[in-house]
């Protein structure tokens, strides 16, 4: 898949990683059990021990590390590990910025992570609203964009015509993607999408159903390990921009993405870097891209059925607290 990197070229990558978190009295425990979950799972590398490893600059990371979607997965993962150190340093931030720059990207990340620490939280979290803003229609349920349905933005209450459409899903057969996706929210106790005013309620309606098919329950571990198997399934702009915004608000603590509470520190939880490798990996092996699909088009549709034809595999241990399949 897009995210993976060739053999050849996972230890550099690895070495660049681990020089470019090589501040501050060196890596955190944290960051190296991230990589380390990554690197065994998504890379298939388990001899690979970062905390055996030496890192390398960003000149040499650049030299060796020359494909741009190893440089694209590079750049993704190293945003992942920057905001697994707390509190975040301007030595980290300024770390990073010299393996982006040798690698040549720029992105939204850059900016939120630099004015975090020069300017802190309230300014960070507004570039964070600004860039959520500009990629939520991109993110949001594409039947509804495709059908010209009034933006979620817009409205100033609930919205009683999608409800109906969720109601109708009561009428399917209990196995359906439909009806497990009503059964999703009434066991997590969330709200329907339409059922309050919420500029996220078409957002929200492809990020639950990229939920149900996963198998991915939305505890606060479980949210940044479906960012990942999302941007795993295709490493893309949008599925990128999830996993920003999922770090943001679930690791990192400044951001707000409709949620009732900020969550800082997810990775930090007993097998939350587990969960998030193994979830990259299973994300990986996915045939297709199921999140921005026509999620009404296969409500009706046996959610095994709807899982076989994208792929998706069943979790390492569907028993964990954090996952439904």
């Amino acid at each position: 898949m897009v995210t993976s990197v060739s053999e050849e070229s996972v230890k550099a990558v690895v070495r660049g990683l681990l020089g470019a978190v090589n501040v501050d009295g060196g890596p955190t425990d944290r960051q190296l059990s991230v990589l380390g979950s990554i690197t065994t799972h998504l890379w298939n590398r388990p001899d690979l021990d970062p905390a055996k490893l030496s890192g390398i600059g960003p000149q040499e990371t650049a030299e060796q590390v020359t494909e741009p979607r190893e440089r694209r997965c590079f750049h993704e993962v190293l945003i992942a590990l920057e905001v697994c150190r707390h509190p975040l340093t301007q030595t980290q931030v300024e770390s990073v910025e010299s393996y982006s720059a040798a690698l040549e990207f720029d992105g939204p990340d850059l900016e939120i992570f630099r004015d975090l620490v020069d300017k802190g939280a309230a300014s960070a979290a507004k570039d964070y609203s600004r860039f959520l803003a500009g990629n939520l229609k991109q993110r949001s349920e594409p039947s509804l964009v495709a059908e010209g349905s009034k933006s979620s933005a817009a409205t100033s209450g609930a919205e009683p015509e999608l409800l109906k459409r969720f109601e109708a899903f009561a009428d399917l057969d209990p196995n359906s993607l439909g009806r497990v996706y009503l059964d999703f929210h009434q066991r997590n106790r969330i709200p329907l999408p339409g059922e309050q005013a919420s500029p996220m309620n078409h957002f929200y309606v492809a990020h639950d159903m990229t939920h149900v098919i996963a198998g991915i329950e939305p505890t606060g571990p479980g949210e940044v390990a479906l960012s990942g198997f999302q941007w795993a399934m295709n490493d893309n702009e949008v599925n990128s921009a999830a996993l920003l915004a999922s770090l943001v608000v679930h690791e990192a603590g400044f951001g707000q993405a409709g949620t009732l509470t900020t969550e800082t520190g997810q990775l930090g939880m007993t097998g939350a870097a587990e969960l998030l490798g193994q979830e990259m990996s299973r994300g990986s092996r996915c045939t297709a891209d199921f999140s921005l699909v026509d999620h009404f088009a296969l409500a009706g549709e046996p959610l095994a059925e709807v899982r076989k034809s994208f792929g998706v595999q069943p979790p390492d241990d569907p028993k964990d607290g954090h996952h439904n399949w």
